[in-house]
């Protein structure tokens, strides 16, 4: 037995290592560290081969390859989940180029003279997560160019000549469901549909870049913008002063986008965050509309101050699922502005929603004044019906002023109208009219005779006659026509 010399040792740790191997050494102009392979500013025309089987990340930028065929990696690279490619002269790529990277997670295609994105161009990268196509030449984009992209999260996409808005790209359910970033800037649009992005949700439009496009000045994208603004969407925040826009009939000059606010021609109005109406019983869902993913939590806060974690305790609250807010049977307290919190995974975010309801149901009928009108309307017809019974009611003032009469006895004072607080004092000139007796000190209250000084009842009959000018009984109570028994 020959014993094993330190030089022995390494030969045969070098036969077994991979890049020791024959057929998996390091292919020449490149660098090799572990599994990573960087091949930049290599001079290359065409990509390396054979390329080793364990490569993770490889690097290509900086080369003057100018096609990417089908047959760049003859062989499946299991391992690949990186692919650097920029700043080489990349005319073409073939829709086979990535049959053989299906594990590929980042793609950087940048800086190079790339002028369509072909159908099913990327379709075989089922887990990319980030794709880099800024500083191209591209002005088309097929429809299909990011079909099975379901788990792209950055597309970069600026920097080149596109001039149609692929809306494709954003609309929910579309290819690209877990799409969080869409860099469209220093392109050629000179439209896009404000309206449609609005409706996108929050975290989608922090993410969106439109400056340095020449755009047309419009009212619809002002509002988009400005909403983005004082919600601090760094898409807009981040780059407002290169945000412009160019007016109708105007010169080639361009302006701000946040300046259009009751500027001419457009004179733009700023829009309302978040105002919903509804009706009495309707239910209506208020949105959470965050700008985070994958936020930790949420509640809302009503009007009333009071914290909605879960169901209300009549049913009439609910807490969805997506962090919405559901309102049923909507009645007038339920007005108000609601503030939704939500814990994000760096910031957290406060969002506030005005609800006005009003006060008739939508499809009943409809009542043309409300209770505040009403009541308000029955206040003032009451006042006036009292004011015409106490001042257009006929009085005696205007015949017993003129005439000086004895004062009534003491004994009668208990029967003076209950309106008059004066006591009748003798000789004095302050008494009402009504308290002068028109007959002798023996008859009582409204000239009849009252026995012992306690006045009779009246009996009823019929209906209550009018008062008339001559009507002694104008001394009783306004109010009442039952004379006071002592």
């Amino acid at each position: 037995r020959v014993p094993m010399g330190p030089l022995s040792l390494l030969l045969a740790l070098s036969l077994l290592s991979p890049r020791g191997s024959a057929g998996w050494s390091c292919p020449p102009r490149c660098v090799c560290a572990s599994n990573l392979l960087s091949c930049s500013q290599a001079n290359l025309s065409v990509v390396p081969a054979p390329l080793p089987r364990f490569t993770a990340v490889l690097d290509l930028s900086h080369n003057n390859v100018t096609r990417l065929r089908a047959d760049w990696a003859p062989a499946r690279l299991p391992h690949l989940h990186a692919l650097l490619l920029s700043h080489n002269r990349l005319a073409f790529v073939s829709t086979e180029a990535f049959t053989h990277v299906p594990r590929l997670r980042h793609l950087d295609l940048s800086s190079n003279r790339l002028r369509t994105l072909d159908e099913n161009l990327f379709s075989d990268l089922g887990e990319l997560e980030v794709l880099l196509l800024y500083n191209n030449e591209i002005t088309t984009v097929d429809r299909t160019a990011f079909e099975n992209l379901g788990r792209l999260r950055k597309l970069y996409l600026g920097q080149n000549r596109i001039a149609r808005f692929p809306l494709e790209l954003l609309r929910e359910g579309s290819r690209l469901p877990q799409l969080a970033l869409l860099d469209l800037s220093a392109n050629r649009l000179r439209a896009v549909p404000a309206g449609e992005l609005q409706a996108l949700p929050a975290w989608l439009r922090d993410r969106l870049y439109l400056h340095n496009n020449p755009l047309a000045c419009d009212c619809l994208l002002f509002q988009l913008l400005d909403r983005g603004y004082r919600r601090h969407l760094s898409a807009v925040v981040d780059f407002q002063d290169e945000l412009h826009c160019f007016l109708p009939g105007a010169p080639a000059a361009p302006v701000k986008i946040l300046a259009l606010a009751d500027k001419q021609p457009l004179n733009c109005s700023k829009a309302r965050e978040a105002v919903l109406e509804a009706h009495l019983g309707d239910s209506v869902t208020l949105g959470c509309d965050s700008r985070w993913q994958g936020v930790r939590s949420r509640h809302w806060v009503t009007p009333g101050g009071e914290r909605v974690l879960g169901d209300g305790g009549n049913g009439s609250v609910v807490l969805l699922a997506n962090g919405s807010l559901q309102l049923r049977a909507l009645r007038p307290e339920d007005a108000g502005t609601y503030a939704c919190w939500v814990a994000g995974p760096l910031l957290n975010e406060t969002l506030y929603v005005e609800l006005l309801v009003h006060n008739f149901t939508l499809h009943g009928p409809h009542d043309t004044l409300n209770t505040a009108y009403t009541t308000l309307v029955g206040c003032i017809l009451s006042v006036v019906l009292v004011l015409i019974y106490l001042y257009l009611t006929p009085c005696r003032c205007c015949c017993c002023r003129g005439s000086e009469k004895p004062p009534a006895p003491r004994d009668d004072s208990i029967n003076s109208s209950v309106l008059s607080t004066t006591p009748n004092h003798a000789g004095g000139t302050g008494e009402p009219c009504g308290s002068h007796i028109a007959s002798s000190a023996g008859t009582g209250q409204n000239g009849r005779f009252k026995g012992g000084g306690t006045p009779s009842m009246p009996a009823r009959q019929g209906p209550k006659a009018q008062r008339k000018v001559s009507d002694p009984d104008s001394v009783s109570s306004v109010f009442s026509d039952t004379p006071i028994v002592v």
